[in-house]
């Protein structure tokens, strides 16, 4: 098993929407960035990738290259889930905190799990996404920006068939090779 850790922010600005998790969300203000700046997904993809050892967001997707300018995030996730694919990794589970003193986020935290689930190809229950303020501290409690932490578990396919195989000496359980063993 591998475990990866990812954080992003992004400043508030006005004129542009606010995405988080996939979500159009209803606010006055939205994120500012090259893509759609949607925080929670940047730091979801940080920690996969990290986990994996393939680098960051900043090296697959730069902010230079003209092809991300107003992308969707979702998009780079899948493209990111495609990415640990090639590489032989599973996804065991997300565990996110978006950080926002506003708006309250509670109505979209189910939609955002489903769309990070549907974008990467795994079940729901294993996306966790969960939001807090900072008590009108820092840069997040004076509503300058919004920020979000991930991390993440994931195990290599060989891993998880080998285990599978091994503990119950049945490979019903794996995906990878359905039995061929």
């Amino acid at each position: 098993m591998r475990v990866g850790t990812g954080y992003d922010v992004h400043r508030l600005a006005e004129g542009r929407a606010l995405i988080l998790g996939g979500v159009a969300i209803p606010f006055e203000k939205g994120l500012d960035g090259h893509s759609d700046a949607d925080v929670l997904v940047h730091a979801i993809m940080d920690a996969l990738l990290g986990a994996a050892a393939l680098g960051d967001i900043g090296k697959h997707f730069p902010d230079t290259e003209e092809a991300y300018k107003g992308i969707s995030s979702m998009k780079l996730l899948a493209h990111v889930g495609e990415l640990l694919g090639r590489e032989g990794y599973l996804v065991g589970n997300i565990d996110a905190t978006v950080i926002a003193q506003r708006p309250k986020l509670r109505p979209y935290i189910e939609q955002m799990e489903e769309n990070v689930a549907g974008a990467l190809g795994i079940s729901k229950g294993q996306v966790n996404v969960k939001a807090t303020t900072e008590e009108r501290l820092g840069f997040t409690g004076r509503q300058e920006g919004i920020s979000a932490q991930a991390v993440c578990a994931i195990t290599g396919l060989y891993e998880a068939s080998a285990a599978s195989y091994d503990s119950q000496r049945d490979c019903s359980q794996c995906g990878g090779c359905e039995g061929r063993v």
